[in-house]
């Protein structure tokens, strides 16, 4: 067990080190097809969570640019109001729309669910891009511990709760959840809330974020046949605020190296543009590929069986029974 957590965490340094950075996103981007990101989008619905900065403002930016009606979730409502202001104004699209709705508590999810299903609109594309990593344990007013309240809770309550809408698009709706590669350092653990004494908040991000890329194969399989595909991604290391603010040390040592926002949610648009017989639903994506969703000999892939029994935990726990 140690030796198998030695070697992922290593293996994960090297790939990540070689990968991630900028530099693997110029490199990888010598094989981008310029045509893939000259699609329109007038006519469909997106939204988009943690939309008022870093990979979520990228996102938004470059699907309002392409004429999309986007809906901006945003916890804050004057930081939300400022970025919609400025994507306004560099996109020249007036279909820009702010939703408030603080992810950390789920019953604010279902109140906000609640209010925009009421306009009965399609949903085109869902990205699932907010994201958190805080360091220390927190545990909300519902009794969640904090990373998994907005990493896994809010993303599945959101999507589960959605599906109307997005089969309504049907059958090109989508749901692209951005996940991590710090997937790769854990296997999928059906303790959600980290149960064990001493709290390991980078730890307990990564396994969020496996979580989320094991619910998109989930969903893959339980929405076969209604018109909705389901992709999770890796938007590579990015030198976002988030980043900054939760891992300062990470973003010293790599000052210069990580990513712009606009690499990050690069992969993000190329998924939203592009035809669905061009992709898989339930796959993993980096830069604009399909990715292994375990490194070589890390022990990860056999633990996606327990799935089935995380999905009935955050049935209960999202009160979506």
């Amino acid at each position: 067990m140690f030796l198998q957590k030695a070697w992922r965490t290593a293996a994960f340094g090297l790939y990540g080190f070689t990968q991630f950075t900028k530099s693997g996103f110029l490199e990888h981007s010598k094989k981008f097809k310029e045509e893939d990101m000259q699609v329109r989008m007038e006519g469909k619905n997106c939204m988009v969570t943690g939309a008022n900065s870093g990979i979520g403002y990228a996102t938004v930016e470059g699907l309002a640019s392409r004429g999309a009606t986007v809906y901006m979730v945003c916890r804050s409502k004057e930081r939300g109001e400022t970025a919609l202001s400025k994507i306004q104004l560099s996109t020249g699209n007036p279909n820009i729309h702010l939703e408030i709705c603080d992810l950390s508590s789920i019953n604010e999810v279902q109140g906000f669910v609640s209010r925009f299903s009421a306009q009965e609109k399609p949903l085109h594309v869902l990205v699932n891009n907010a994201g958190l990593l805080e360091q220390n344990r927190v545990t909300t007013p519902e009794g969640l511990e904090l990373n998994f309240a907005v990493n896994v809770a809010a993303t599945y309550t959101l999507t589960e709760l959605l599906m109307p809408l997005l089969e309504k698009a049907a059958p090109d709706a989508r749901v692209i959840t951005v996940s991590s590669g710090g997937m790769y350092t854990t296997p999928l653990t059906p303790d959600l809330q980290f149960s064990e004494s001493n709290f390991d908040g980078t730890l307990q991000y990564a396994r969020n974020k496996r979580v989320q890329v094991a619910l998109t194969e989930k969903w893959t399989e339980t929405c076969s046949g209604k018109g909705i595909d389901f992709y999770s991604m890796h938007p590579g290391w990015a030198d976002t605020p988030g980043v900054a603010n939760s891992l300062p040390g990470f973003s010293e040592r790599l000052s210069g190296k990580l990513r712009t926002n606009n690499e990050g949610a690069d992969t993000v648009i190329w998924l939203a543009l592009q035809p669905k017989e061009k992709l898989k639903s339930g796959a993993f994506y980096f830069d604009r590929a399909e990715a292994p969703k375990h490194l070589l000999f890390a022990g990860t892939a056999r633990s996606h069986a327990a799935i089935d029994a995380i999905v009935d935990s955050l049935r209960s726990l999202c009160k979506l029974l």
